[in-house]
């Protein structure tokens, strides 16, 4: 009777065990969609900074918007049937540069995969450590061709909203406050792009915007494209992902946090559900 009953125990613990693998299995199945982030991590001590701080807030926004985050630093998972598990792919800091990697990102894009890339991961300069040498990239899917200059420090500036219409602006007031980045400018005039939508822009009430000390790295006029879309995919570039850091005391401290603003994390994650859930 006594062996019947220990039996009788350990079923009981196995099949509950197994049940709660079981729930933990399906829950993950019925997520609405999954997303997978590349990085790389070892370039500029503000971009890592992001990374960490994606890989932070990227699962905690998963868990209450039921999706899967999951991230890779081996670039080589950019192939067709890696990507055929993910709805979403994030660039967090860099770019694909073998040719069969990027291949297979571009397929993937066609195919109507969604795609979010952040700041570092559109700047391509000639000659550099990243040359502009991917023209579907950086001169048809992001229409934006080479980096062409920056402001420095990295300091907040207003945004302005330029298409409410899309969902990633759901909520978004006209004017926002974004957190310290370093702004860019491109080489190519996204106005002209009839592909390109843009969505946020450089509010003129944040000019002069940058302290230097280079002159030339304080704007003070200018029409600056922060966030925007190319309607031939679903996709979307944002500006954001350089944290301030203590530069000058060379402490390397972080100074802020790209999520570290509600309005910009709002910002995020509705692109996220918009390009997850949504159509082209």
């Amino acid at each position: 009777m006594f062996l019947t009953f220990r039996n009788h125990a350990v079923f009981m613990l196995l099949l509950t065990f197994a049940l709660s693998h079981l729930q933990q299995a399906n829950a993950q199945n019925k997520s609405d969609f999954k997303v997978i982030a590349f990085f790389t991590g070892k370039n500029d001590k503000a971009h890592i900074s992001f990374v960490k701080e994606a890989h932070k807030q990227f699962p905690e926004m998963a868990r209450k918007n039921n999706f899967t985050y999951d991230s890779t630093s081996n670039w080589t998972n950019l192939n067709s049937e890696f990507l055929s598990k993910y709805q979403v792919v994030l660039f967090l800091d860099t770019r694909p540069d073998a040719p069969e990697q990027r291949a297979a990102f571009q397929k993937y894009m066609e195919n109507g995969g969604g795609w979010i890339g952040f700041h570092f991961a559109a700047f391509a300069l000639t000659p550099s450590a990243y040359p502009q040498n991917w023209d579907w990239y950086h001169n048809q899917f992001l229409g934006s061709g080479q980096y062409k200059s920056n402001t420095w420090r990295p300091t907040s500036a207003i945004l302005k909203v330029e298409d409410k219409t899309n969902a990633s602006l759901e909520g978004i007031p006209a004017t926002f406050k974004a957190s310290p980045n370093e702004w860019y400018r491109w080489e190519k005039d996204l106005t002209t792009n009839p592909d390109i939508q843009i969505l946020l822009s450089i509010d003129p009430t944040s000019f002069p915007l940058g302290t230097g000390p280079k002159q030339h790295e304080i704007w003070h006029s200018g029409y600056y494209p922060v966030a925007w879309t190319n309607k031939k995919y679903k996709m979307l570039y944002m500006n954001m992902g350089h944290n301030d850091i203590d530069y000058d005391n060379k402490t390397d401290k972080e100074l802020s946090f790209t999520f570290n603003n509600e309005l910009q994390t709002q910002f995020i994650l509705n692109t996220l559900l918009w390009l997850g859930k949504g159509k082209k």
